[in-house]
């Protein structure tokens, strides 16, 4: 178990102690996407949907999941996050919503499991939204694209 940070040695999970971490500037940046169908894709775009106006909901809900991660996920650190920027891509050739998140704060722990609960509510905004056109939507590839600060130092997929 000694890989794992939220085990102590008897196995038990617990919250790290990180009150003796200095805060510094720490990011995070994460993304998904939503596969939809063709007819699916082309209601979203022409504002179809009967539930209303889907990235405007999916942005706003991936927000309050940024905001509300210590609630969801037991063992994070609540945080006092200073932005979430949520961003939508709609990409034509594969039917799908693309969806970045990037989180900011000043703190004494990282910000990526707030980006990445930010893009996975998103995600799942935007399959309740559409469900009643299509029953098989799928939620594909969330990852951590990108994070900065903190003594573990920074990351990016694309280094």
């Amino acid at each position: 178990m000694n890989d794992f940070t939220h085990f102590n040695k008897n196995g038990e999970a617990f919250m790290i102690d990180s009150s003796g971490k200095p805060a510094t500037f720490r990011t995070a940046t994460a993304s998904g996407r939503v596969l939809l169908s063709r007819t699916t894709f082309e209601l979203l775009q022409t504002g179809g949907i009967s539930k209303g106006d889907v990235i405007s909901v999916a942005r706003l809900a991936g927000i309050m999941g940024a905001k509300r991660t210590s609630d969801l996920i037991p063992l994070c650190h609540p945080l006092p996050i200073s932005s979430v920027e949520m961003n939508f891509f709609m990409n034509v050739l594969d039917c799908s919503v693309e969806i970045s998140a990037e989180v900011k704060c000043h703190g004494s722990t990282g910000v990526e499991m707030e980006a990445l609960c930010a893009v996975s509510i998103a995600a799942l905004t935007i399959y309740d939204m559409c469900k009643a056109a299509q029953k098989d939507i799928a939620i594909d590839g969330i990852g951590l694209i990108k994070k900065t600060g903190g003594k573990s130092g920074d990351y990016d997929i694309n280094m």
